[in-house]
């Protein structure tokens, strides 16, 4: 069967580990890596040889012409780098957040579906199982949820700087926040009607208009009720900087990571869990719990790298077999709104009616 040709568009970290799923996949082959300055990545050369290599995005595409286009830029330009590549007829797997408006994303995913191709968003614990049971577990405490999470990173060195650039154009709330909503709009299937957030800004580093730090509160129509905190820069504590745990009336269930292993800016962090704490609400006739705490181990939990070869499987299985992505853009939609909410509750003062 031909493989499916991909242009990869950026080369940090995800960029990077998306171009190492290509190349270990059989169904795919990269047609050519694209980059800001890539001729001063002597790295790629060892780890890619005899891949073409381009700085320029257009003449990447007007040059080789894939079959398909992996977006791994800074999300200011995912719309239009997205737009270009269906336009060029070639699918799309973008990392998230799929646009900087919900108009901008709205229109991409109509786009794709008028070109019949295939849309993906980086969306990185969907396809993590850890995140999958933990989703499953949240579902089983009945209703109304409320739902507990962060992902505060203590961030120095190229780690900041890295973080300090992501600000000229995305707030952490944003940029991370899409994943965290979007596991609370899977766990209650229920519909968001409210976003509160506030913000602040901690640094001298970032533009007087952008804040380093955020905590949105959302509410659904089931009655379920969420917060998200994010926060970046080398200020930020370690103190519970990952909490992920959900509450219902039967009990609750907790992702436990064992914070000696990793730091709060490592990426292989964001994913981690070792484990699940299942608690059961229920009391006998003498006011003690009827069952003990469960624990879920996640000792052999995939890596990073394994869950970007996960993505991209998801993006082989879309293009190779038709597979209907229309649900999984609207989540991607969905989850983008609820932040961007949240961002224009920050720099309004006011609770954003959905």
């Amino acid at each position: 069967m031909k493989k499916i040709r991909v242009l990869v568009v950026g080369l940090g970290n995800m960029g990077l580990s998306h171009a190492r799923a290509y190349q270990a996949i059989d169904g795919f082959e990269i047609a050519g890596l694209c980059s800001r300055n890539i001729g001063e990545r002597q790295e790629l050369k060892a780890e890619f040889p005899d891949v073409p290599q381009f700085n320029d995005y257009a003449e990447a595409l007007a040059a080789l012409k894939p079959d398909a286009v992996s977006i791994n830029t800074w999300p200011d330009t995912h719309a239009a780098f997205a737009r270009m590549a269906f336009e060029a007829g070639a699918h799309v797997f973008i990392e998230k957040p799929l646009a900087d408006t919900v108009a901008e994303a709205e229109d991409i995913a109509a786009l794709a579906k008028a070109k019949g191709l295939k849309l993906v968003i980086g969306y990185i614990l969907r396809v993590h199982p850890s995140w999958v049971r933990f989703v499953e577990v949240g579902r089983t405490l009945g209703k109304p949820l409320v739902m507990r999470m962060n992902l505060n990173q203590q961030s120095s060195g190229a780690q900041w700087q890295v973080h300090r650039h992501l600000m000229n154009s995305i707030s952490p709330i944003v940029d991370c926040g899409v994943h965290y909503v979007d596991v609370m709009c899977q766990v209650t299937g229920a519909k968001p009607v409210s976003v509160h957030a506030v913000g602040a800004r901690l640094t001298s580093e970032i533009d007087a208009k952008m804040y380093n730090y955020g905590h949105l509160h959302v509410s659904f129509d089931d009655g379920s009720v969420g917060w998200y905190e994010a926060g970046w820069g080398p200020m930020m504590s370690e103190t519970a900087f990952f909490v992920k745990d959900m509450i219902g009336p039967k009990g609750s269930v907790s992702i436990a990571m064992e914070e000696s292993k990793t730091q709060s800016a490592d990426v292989d962090s964001h994913t981690k869990t070792s484990a699940l704490r299942v608690h059961h609400a229920l009391l006998n006739p003498e006011g003690s719990f009827v069952t003990p705490d469960e624990i879920i181990r996640m000792d052999d939990e995939p890596g990073h790298q394994e869950l970007c070869n996960r993505e991209q499987l998801l993006f082989l299985d879309a293009i190779r077999n038709d597979r209907n992505m229309e649900q999984h853009v609207q989540d991607a939609i969905n989850s983008l709104r609820i932040v961007l909410a949240a961002d224009h509750s920050v720099r309004t003062g006011e609770v954003v009616r959905l």
